[in-house]
């Protein structure tokens, strides 16, 4: 009999009989059950259809009102307030409005509601950014949800997995972003498909808990099913921190069996910009050098955390965003927004002509709070680039890291960011 992935073990967990055997149909039992106001009315409305009297479990469900939030017209605002209506009708308390909350996947790990060997099941394909704490998250569709709103369980096929082994060390302006970017355009849109990415390898040991996040965030953009990181004693210090109740961390077994083994160097890696349309398309950022730019956002459930806004603070301190160029700043939470406050950041950001935001996922899906009109270009720190994404059809969306995007808005045109402000030995 052959060793177990981390993958397997942590679903083998959450199972009846304690088995997950690869490509297997099983019955899994979520830790939490995640929806936003744009997946959760639809699974309320199955809910109610089903004839279920109540939830599986209230303290087990969050429900996060983030993407057309602040609501921008009157069909968001309804969707807010069923969402809203469907916790107050049956104890849920996890429920967080703009001004309380977030985006749903930054806030779930910050309410410590994910940790080694979690289940999250959510309502969003971005759901897999939960990996980077030794968890899985997995995407299901608003129907699924509602049955497991209603029973506490789905079923589900056990991916593959694959290994990825990240070594080395990143150099100047190298962050997670450039290596979920490398690993997508080595394998493409689709080359993990049916498959759970495993990340481990020495370099975990330069990659902090905010890295990780941006790297498992984008799985889904190379077909993965989820992922999840190797525990270690960051991401325990990090349970700690968030205040998760102590668990092991989980670790494959030395005779696991991959589908494939991927090697990624931190060391050999630089910046990268992923070309419309596809974030596969990833290239050095020098290639594209004087590519002019409308836009400039930096946020999203990928990169808009603390150290994606001291990166942002480090490029615009003492210089001005380029006339013809607006950018749009957004904290991913709340609690982000205030240290920022309290850091001095958003005064940096705010002097240089950026726009900041209450946290919200409105502009990355082209829904409102900074989309793009015809023929312009922005470049994001999002995680998808196709033809609309962001806005008008005959807009088009470049992929970057926050140094990058910053050093963009500072230039009005994409430039390495070391030849914007003073390089730095090293980056997280």
């Amino acid at each position: 009999m052959t060793g177990l992935t981390v993958t397997q073990k942590i679903i083998a967990a959450h199972t009846a009989d304690g088995t997950a055997p690869a490509g297997g149909i099983v019955t899994v039992r979520p830790d939490v059950v995640l929806l936003n106001d744009v997946s959760g009315p639809l699974a309320f409305e199955q809910f109610d259809a089903m004839g279920a009297p109540r939830p599986f479990d209230p303290e087990r469900i969050v429900l996060v009102a983030d993407h057309f939030a602040p609501a921008p017209d009157i069909t968001a605002a309804g969707a807010i307030a069923m969402t809203q209506g469907f916790a107050r009708k049956h104890g849920i308390r996890h429920y967080y409005d703009p001004g309380r909350g977030g985006i749903e996947h930054t806030l779930l790990a910050e309410l410590g509601m994910v940790g080694h060997g979690s289940i999250v099941f959510g309502a969003d394909s971005h759901t897999c950014t939960a990996g980077a704490f030794n968890a899985l998250g997995m995407g299901f569709g608003s129907t699924d949800l509602a049955g497991a709103l209603a029973m506490g369980q789905l079923w589900m096929r056990v991916p593959d997995s694959i290994r990825v082994e990240l070594v080395g060390k990143p150099g100047a302006y190298v962050t997670g972003k450039d290596v979920i970017l490398e690993l997508i355009r080595r394998i493409g849109s689709d080359g993990a498909a049916d498959a759970s990415l495993e990340f481990g390898g020495p370099a975990l040991a330069v990659l902090p808990m905010d890295a990780r996040m941006a790297i498992a965030n984008m799985a889904v953009e190379g077909g993965a099913d989820t992922c999840v990181f190797d525990g270690d004693a960051q991401s325990t210090e990090d349970m700690v921190r968030r205040g998760v109740p102590a668990a092991p961390p989980v670790l494959a077994d030395a005779d696991a069996v991959y589908r494939q083994v991927i090697t990624i160097d931190l060391g050999t890696l630089s910046p990268l910009v992923a070309k419309p349309p596809s974030p596969a398309s990833g290239v050095a950022v020098e290639t594209l050098r004087g590519q002019k730019v409308d836009q400039v956002y930096v946020g999203n459930c990928s990169n808009g955390t603390i150290t994606d806004l001291r990166q942002v603070a480090e490029i615009l301190r003492g210089r001005r965003v380029a006339d013809g160029v607006r950018m749009v700043v957004v904290p991913a939470t709340q609690k982000i927004w205030r240290q920022a406050l309290a850091e001095g950041l958003l005064d940096i950001i705010a002097e240089a002509g950026a726009a900041v935001s209450t946290p919200t996922c409105g502009a990355c899906f082209g829904g409102h709070m900074g989309i793009l009109a015809a023929g312009e270009t922005a470049i994001a720190t999002t995680n998808r680039n196709y033809r609309g994404r962001m806005g008008h059809p005959d807009s088009q969306v470049f992929l970057a890291n926050a140094w990058v995007a910053a050093a963009a808005a500072v230039a009005g045109e994409i430039i390495p960011p070391g030849e914007v402000a003073a390089k730095l030995e090293t980056v997280a």
